[in-house]
């Protein structure tokens, strides 16, 4: 590995003064699998580097969010990645627990936009009740509700 400090300057990268939120796409570290993409701050990126546990700010929440601190699904960082300009990073994680996703699922990305049908289906299978989990008050699912889109398409696929 080397040190590339001259592309970057000296500046500390990334650069939260420019960028005080940057998005984070969350990779399952042995499938290769896009589990989330969430946002730091600052602070939660330097708690991230010091715990090596995936920690976000939750936009919604207004606060850090250190993944799993609910559900006990956390997040291991194995490798961290910054792009080309320095303002996204790529997490590379062992995800433990079942799930990444506050819905129930492995991944966020559960559904898949059909190709010519124009619906939206669930790929994949629920690996536990967010109900259960969270309690009664759980988020409710954004965007079309799986329940509602097994029912349009007749079944969930496998992924």
């Amino acid at each position: 590995m080397t040190q590339e400090s001259s592309i970057f300057g000296t500046d500390r990268v990334p650069d939260f003064r420019k960028h005080p939120l940057i998005p984070v796409v969350a990779q399952d570290i042995h499938t290769g699998r896009v589990l989330m993409v969430a946002y730091m701050n600052e602070e939660a990126f330097n708690e991230t580097l010091r715990t090596g546990q995936a920690c976000y700010y939750s936009r919604s929440r207004g606060r850090l969010w250190r993944k799993g601190e609910e559900s006990g699904h956390i997040q291991r960082v194995r490798e961290l990645y910054i792009d080309c300009d320095g303002d996204t990073l790529l997490i590379k994680v062992e995800q433990l627990g079942e799930a990444a996703c506050h819905e129930g699922y492995r991944s966020c990305f559960f559904r898949r936009y059909q190709m010519p049908e124009g619906v939206w289906g669930v790929v994949e299978e629920r690996v536990f009740d967010p109900q259960v989990v969270y309690g009664s008050g759980a988020t409710p699912p954004s965007g079309p509700s799986p329940e509602m889109t097994q029912k349009e398409n007749g079944n969930v696929e496998s992924a």
